[in-house]
């Protein structure tokens, strides 16, 4: 379709000399295309239909989609499909970083005198060329921490290629014997459970109850020696004071406050 264009006006001077006639006017542009209003239009539509589909006009819908997508999320991590996935990329980079050389070459021990290195290389949990930027550090000074002699425990890695652990072992201090046999504590009076009291004759001996506080009895008799020498064994009595139980067989009874004068007279 194509645009008309108006006739052109006539000159005024070609109708001067016509009196009485009418003024000729030009036609009407004609409307080129249908006029639509904003409303009509297709932006309007489009903008009109967008708002709909964005208003929550039907909440249960929305809600139940919402809980659709977070039952599908739960089911995957619970699955450990994502676990799964993530575990892959990290054993690839694992693999690239040993690769590299950076994968566990040795490890390197100190401070263990009872514990054999077999059992920390078994409580560390480490392979052989495994990346050392995988090792877990933290889980295996939890792991070390649990075997029998291990008191405290360090592991680092040592770039590139080496573990270094550093083991403070339980110190045995004195025996105890109990009402279930003889045991060997430390100076905090725990027992530690696989040391053998045969094996350790020269140190102090506690009978009776636990002997909570003894360390202290230990370090007041050591500084004499002729009374160190007799005491064969300190004796707890109702958990408030001390007995000592000399090699002649003569008991010692000690006051519950102001023992340490009665040592020292």
């Amino acid at each position: 379709m194509r645009s008309m264009k108006a006739p052109k006006r006539p000159s005024p001077r070609a109708n001067s000399g016509r009196r009485g006639a009418s003024p000729v006017r030009a036609p009407r542009r004609q409307q080129f295309g249908k006029r639509e209003t904003f409303n009509d239009g297709a932006l309007a539509r489009f903008i009109r239909e967008t708002r709909e589909r964005l208003t929550p006009s039907r909440p249960m819908l929305y809600i139940s989609t919402s809980l659709f997508v977070l039952t599908v999320l739960v089911g995957l991590f619970v699955g450990g499909y994502v676990g799964r996935m993530i575990a892959g990329i990290d054993d690839g980079l694992n693999t690239i970083a040993a690769d590299a050389g950076f994968g566990i070459a040795s490890v390197h021990l100190a401070g263990n005198r009872h514990t054999p290195p077999a059992s920390i290389l078994a409580a560390l949990g480490f392979e052989p060329g495994q990346s050392i930027f995988g090792a877990d550090i933290r889980a295996a000074r939890a792991r070390l921490l649990q075997l029998d002699w291990v008191a405290k425990a360090d592991v680092s890695r040592r770039y590139p290629d080496s573990i270094s652990v550093s083991i403070v072992e339980k110190k045995p201090y004195a025996l105890w014997q109990a009402a279930d046999g003889l045991h060997v504590i430390e100076r905090s009076s725990k027992p530690i459970s696989f040391a053998r009291a045969q094996d350790y004759p020269h140190l102090p001996l506690f009978v009776g109850g636990a002997p909570q506080g003894g360390a202290d009895l230990v370090q007041a008799i050591a500084q004499h020696r002729a009374v160190n020498a007799r005491v064969k064994a300190m004796q707890r009595i109702s958990g408030r004071r001390w007995n000592l139980l000399l090699d002649d067989g003569v008991v010692v009874k000690l006051p519950e406050e102001g023992w340490r004068k009665q040592i020292d007279a």
